[in-house]
């Protein structure tokens, strides 16, 4: 069903992939959106080891929203750092592409717990996410994307 990497030996050993899933700040979620238009979003992801899933958060309604009821079929795109050639213009970086379905959560304690768990990616302090839980918990809609193909490449530009 998914195609294989045409520049095998690029391709990264999947553990080497799933760190760089878990490591990944951001990313782009790109559906199928109005009119069979792409979509691609940028979004905070929470790669779950527990589970292998990847978790987003965001509102209840909106392009994204809509267009994920309509057709649950996503990819989701991360890089990492990279490094920058000495004295040149080239990174060097990993990529990973996931191809997957998005699941609604809909059980708003889990939700929460969730959100807790991005959060402490970005931000150390208890007290300022459960204020923000407080203030914005009641509006969120969490998204999981129950991986379906993962690939993840090497590269070197050049």
């Amino acid at each position: 069903m998914f195609r294989p990497m045409r520049r095998i030996k690029q391709q990264l050993p999947e553990e080497e992939a799933l760190d760089v899933l878990k490591h990944a700040k951001r990313g782009v979620l790109s559906v199928t959106g109005d009119d069979g238009w792409p979509y691609g979003v940028w979004l905070n992801p929470h790669y779950r080891e527990a589970d292998g899933r990847i978790y987003f958060h965001g509102a209840k309604e909106g392009h994204k929203i809509d267009a994920l009821r309509r057709d649950s079929r996503a990819s989701f795109t991360v890089i990492d750092e990279g490094v920058r050639d000495e004295g040149g213009w080239a990174y060097t970086f990993r990529s990973v592409v996931v191809f997957g379905r998005i699941e609604f959560v809909e059980d708003h304690a889990f939700a929460l717990e969730l959100c807790r768990e991005l959060a402490r990616r970005f931000n150390p302090s208890e007290e300022e996410i459960e204020k923000e839980i407080q203030m914005a918990g009641a509006r969120v809609q969490v998204l999981c994307l129950v991986p379906e193909h993962i690939t993840g490449k090497h590269v070197h530009e050049a």
